[in-house]
């Protein structure tokens, strides 16, 4: 499928943020609203894609090239472009010949609003996708009935949804474009109506799209902002920071490191700072208290591993931020595995010189115990398509206090307040135990349902 992108304005009002660059290459946390687009679009499948420039375009072409991240670039010129955005799609006439995607440049969207906005395709001039939260006088407003546009505008006294700026269109859309030039108009809402007079314009609900993503276990609402002001740019970074978490599981996860983490993304997603050099200090301060663990450091180093829980989750948190995750993050996991496992048998090392090969035995069972649970955990949701942590009431409750590395850390850190850091070696068996058979049981338990074609309890 192809796309048009309207990105001919100035953007008046951010001006102070511009200075004087055309509005679509405003940054967004590190990144600007047209590669955002762009890099949604190509999520989707999108390969071909014309963009309608107009006040100083040519930096936009500068930036961009003739082609983005495999997507083809062609630009199309609107000279007319301080009359409105209706011109704007008037330029691209005559270079679709089919059904196509029309959006804004200068709006933030969730990509499963265009994935499932396309699964909706209707015979008609266009479709909008619509929401239907609290409008605000900046936006527009829509009033549809029985899936049908009846009117658009800012100003219209009755509505029942708002216009997200996202349409599926059919090449009729511009004769409905050309009736509302030739009648003295200059805002795409313009042309809406009149497609809308003709029964040709159709919404599509976007409140209608599953939130739950398993890839983040939990439920994400579908999200957009439309960038107008300045304050439309924090709203929408603070947004995409929040939207970018994955369900924290343990108990440290979900009450402190996730808004720790959410203020430190936040501020970094405006610097130079990668995901891929933040997972590299995450690996030296990891390594660091591994060391500090094999020379008796235990403080330091437990208090490393603290700092190490709360690393961990920054790169790939910016990483979704920006819109540059990718498959090879997925490694990332079995890396994390690795020091997390080099901490316990450090530790037991350390405490061997005292306790003979006692440390080492506990410290290998429970790395036994530690594999098996996260292979059943990984092994589940393969198969099951949801978190084992997300499947039942009992679940999203134990979850909470399963073994997780950043409870482990305070066991050892506890027992070594308590001068009786071996011991921590003990818990820690024991928790990896406990986890361990819940897991089994409940991932067997889900899975032996699915098979019979029982609905999932708790």
């Amino acid at each position: 499928m192809k796309a048009l992108i309207l990105a001919a304005g100035r953007g008046e009002r951010l001006k102070e943020v511009t200075n004087g660059k055309p509005k679509a290459l405003t940054p967004v946390a590190g990144v600007p609203l047209l590669h955002r687009t762009l890099d949604s679009l190509k999520e989707m499948g999108v390969t071909s894609v014309h963009i309608v420039i107009g006040y100083r375009g040519r930096e936009i072409v500068r930036a961009l090239g003739k082609e983005y991240r495999g997507l083809r670039i062609n630009y199309l010129k609107n000279p007319k472009w301080k009359k409105g955005n209706l011109y704007s799609l008037l330029a691209a006439e005559g270079h679709l010949d089919e059904d196509f995607l029309l959006l804004m440049s200068d709006h933030i969207f969730d990509p499963r609003i265009v994935r499932h906005l396309i699964s909706s395709r209707r015979d008609c001039a266009l479709t909008l996708a619509v929401d239907r939260g609290e409008a605000t006088s900046e936006d527009t407003k829509v009033l549809e009935s029985g899936g049908k546009i009846v009117d658009i505008g800012k100003d219209i006294g009755e509505y029942n949804c708002i216009d997200t700026g996202i349409f599926l269109c059919s090449p009729e859309i511009f004769r409905y474009a050309r009736e509302a030039a030739e009648k003295g108009n200059g805002q795409l809402s313009d042309c809406i109506r009149l497609a809308a007079a003709d029964g040709r314009a159709r919404v599509f609900d976007i409140t209608k799209i599953p939130s739950y993503l398993p890839k983040m276990r939990r439920e994400v609402g579908v999200y957009w902002v439309d960038i107008d002001t300045p304050e439309d740019l924090k709203k929408a970074k603070k947004l995409l920071v929040q939207s970018a978490g994955k369900g924290a599981s343990d108990l440290m996860a979900h009450y402190v490191h996730r808004h720790i983490e959410d203020r430190l993304v936040y501020h970094l997603s405006d610097t130079r700072i990668t995901p891929n050099q933040l997972t590299i200090a995450t690996n030296i301060v990891a390594y660091s208290a591994t060391a500090l663990f094999l020379l008796g450091f235990l403080l330091p180093a437990s208090i490393l591993t603290l700092v190490v829980g709360i690393m961990d989750g920054l790169d790939g948190k910016l990483a979704r931020v920006r819109g540059r995750a990718s498959k090879l993050g997925a490694l990332e996991h079995p890396f994390d595995l690795l020091f997390e496992f080099s901490w316990l048998i450090a530790l037991s090392i350390y405490l061997s010189g005292t306790w003979g090969s006692l440390p080492l035995e506990l410290c290998a069972v429970s790395l036994a115990f530690i594999a098996f649970y996260r292979l059943c955990y990984d092994q589940f949701r393969r198969t099951m398509g949801r978190s084992l942590d997300d499947y039942g009431d009992f679940e999203r409750k134990f979850r909470r206090i399963a073994g997780r590395r950043n409870l482990y850390n305070l066991h050892i850190l506890a027992w070594i307040l308590l001068g009786r850091p071996f011991y921590s070696l003990v818990t820690i068996l024991g928790h990896a135990a406990l986890t361990a058979c819940v897991y089994a049981i409940r991932a067997g338990t889900h899975m032996r349902r699915a098979d019979l074609g029982e609905a999932s309890g708790s």
